[in-house]
């Protein structure tokens, strides 16, 4: 089942290097195959998010800084930038 968490750690995970574009374009292209969505509230806005993910390998449609933070706001997560030396 697919959650506001789910999708956010998804995020998480390619901001972070952990995954690649191609991987997080996948997994959403795969979660919307299987539409298996929690109905928690707004399943609408977490299913526009997911196919908004999907299209990400697409130039036109590719994702910028501003739309992880506004897709995260939408699931209910506050993004803060955190710089560390390596």
């Amino acid at each position: 089942m697919i959650t506001k968490s789910t999708v956010a750690n998804k995020l998480l995970k390619y901001l972070e290097n952990q995954i690649s574009l191609s991987e997080l374009v996948d997994w959403a292209e795969e979660a919307i195959r299987e539409d298996d969505f929690s109905e928690e509230g707004n399943s609408h806005k977490l299913r526009n998010i997911v196919a908004r993910i999907g299209l990400a390998d697409v130039k036109t449609f590719g994702l910028e800084w501003r739309d992880h933070k506004e897709m995260l706001n939408t699931l209910g997560y506050q993004v803060q930038i955190v710089v560390q030396p390596q």
